[in-house]
């Protein structure tokens, strides 16, 4: 799906290559104009988006009524944008989804380490990205708003996650409790800038 080239390029450099793509199997989609709308917890179908042009229009047309996630990282549509005319064609570009998305799925680890006591051990880094794929997937960590809330800033020792086989419970696409937890991400007025946030405290590739 993820090529090491297109890792390099485009992806936040806090990550190892190795956990974005364990990220993008677990969280993500294969398909860069992938668009998936959410609302109280049930899949609402969509027509699959053959252009930018056609994703953009569905994620206008749902955004701030419903969670839309899109592209390759499933990112949170409408996050930091006050209004859908707002939003950008990048989101559905393959390097700029994948930039977006790491960068935030980066903040999303820190607060779940942070949770955990930014434990440096790496045999607990599975369960910390477990939970960090639960919160990117739900928005909420622990009663945290995890899109909105601010970077903790915290440095994380960014371990290995266990093979795809080991992990086929935790990267589906169900998820137990989204009917109550995906509220968050309907906050589009939060004011919330377009997220770009210091990582150089975090360790390197």
């Amino acid at each position: 799906m993820l090529d090491a080239a297109m890792i390099k390029e485009c992806a936040d450099p806090s990550l190892k290559p190795a956990i974005v793509e364990q990220f993008v199997t677990a969280a993500g989609s294969g398909d860069p104009l992938a668009v998936t709308v959410k609302s109280g917890g049930r899949l609402i179908l969509v027509p699959k988006a053959a252009s930018t042009e056609e994703a953009m229009a569905i994620i206008r047309q749902y955004v701030g009524q419903a969670v839309v996630r899109v592209g390759l990282t499933q990112f949170p549509a409408g996050v930091g944008v006050k209004e859908p005319a707002d939003l950008k064609p990048d989101l559905v570009d393959p390097c700029q989804n994948l930039r977006k998305g790491t960068a935030m799925f980066a903040k999303v680890l820190r607060i779940v380490a942070k949770w955990y006591g930014n434990p440096t051990s790496k045999d607990v880094f599975p369960q910390i990205f477990d939970d960090a794929v639960y919160a990117w997937k739900t928005g909420e960590f622990e009663g945290v708003s995890v899109f909105q809330a601010e970077d903790s800033g915290n440095s994380v020792t960014l371990g290995t996650v266990r093979p795809p086989s080991d992990r086929d419970e935790t990267s589906g696409d169900s998820n137990p409790g989204a009917t109550n937890a995906e509220s968050p991400e309907q906050s589009q007025s939060s004011g919330t800038a377009e997220m770009r946030i210091d990582l150089s405290r975090i360790g390197g590739k």
